[in-house]
């Protein structure tokens, strides 16, 4: 059953509220190309079976996004070695964070242009493709996590449904392309 998340404890609608977070994850080379920040998000209303984070579905768990945790953020992204930042959770684009992960995406856009912008999502790219938070980023990973086709080898993605879309080649051909796996040549 796919939760249906509205309200947080105290009544009020979860998009009147400030972002929800669970963690910053320093140093990650998992969750995109290179080294790099991940901010995990709290909301999903996909409740894939089989998902790795399922404490982050709720948009009311974890803590607020707050001015400190943005500058945690952002202390990490001024790291010469740091490629950029991965927006993960939960689903960055749970319709609560819609507009928050946009507007955050569009300050780091604008602070650390040279850095790159991964998004994880559950929504497929013809669903989501015309968002702020999606234009804004370089590379989505697109579509909901199945089980039954997982596979722990696969690069930046956990099941074979799973797309990692190139954004800004995608949209200048207006087809999908996918983003190019690093070659390990011996």
């Amino acid at each position: 059953m796919t939760p249906k998340w509205t309200r947080l404890p105290n009544g009020k609608a979860c998009d009147g509220e400030k972002m929800r977070y669970h963690n910053i994850t320093k140093d990650d080379m998992l969750n995109g190309d290179g080294l790099r920040v991940v901010l995990w998000v709290a909301g999903c209303g996909h409740a894939c079976p089989g998902c790795h984070n399922p404490i982050t579905w709720d948009p009311a768990g974890g803590l607020p996004f707050d001015e400190a945790a943005k500058e945690e953020l952002f202390r990490e992204l001024q790291k010469d070695y740091v490629s950029g930042v991965t927006f993960s959770g939960g689903d960055p684009l749970f319709p609560a964070n819609r507009e928050k992960v946009g507007a955050l995406a569009s300050e780091i856009r604008e602070r650390f242009p040279d850095k790159t912008i991964w998004l994880y999502t559950g929504y497929k790219w013809e669903e989501v493709r015309k968002l702020p938070a999606v234009l804004l980023s370089d590379v989505v990973v697109d579509g909901r996590f199945v089980e039954a086709i997982a596979d722990p080898l696969l690069l930046w993605r956990g099941s074979e449904n799973q797309r990692v879309i190139d954004v800004q080649k995608t949209r200048g051909l207006g087809q999908i392309v996918l983003y190019p796996e690093p070659r390990y040549d011996c």
